[in-house]
């Protein structure tokens, strides 16, 4: 497992870079990894988007899907992907805390 360093807290990640222990994940933990992914603040669209994914892992065990992701929030695909450059999961998931996606995000 590798581990990165971001304003001097040390994460386990995978291979692609994300939180190994998703249990760990908070507000501050979304900071910081939205900010190694180039997010300099996260504003309320962002936490929006944050804070659906994360809750539905937490209820369901996985990431939902991008319909639900975009019906629910009302955030258009197009804006999550200027919001988070990575993508849904790559990127909304990653701040999220969620372990890699395998499916459809």
């Amino acid at each position: 497992m590798a581990t990165i360093e971001i304003e001097a807290r040390k994460f386990e990640v995978d291979g692609d870079g994300f939180l190994s222990t998703p249990e760990i994940w908070d507000d501050d933990v979304a900071t910081l990894f939205a900010k190694y992914d180039g997010i300099d603040e996260m504003n309320e669209k962002h936490w929006a988007i944050v804070r659906f994914i994360r809750k539905h892992y937490e209820e369901k065990g996985n990431a939902p899907m991008i319909r639900n992701l975009c019906r629910e929030t009302g955030i258009k695909l197009r804006e999550i992907y200027e919001l988070f450059p990575l993508g849904p999961a790559r990127g909304a998931c990653k701040v999220a805390g969620l372990p890699k996606p395998d499916g459809c995000v």
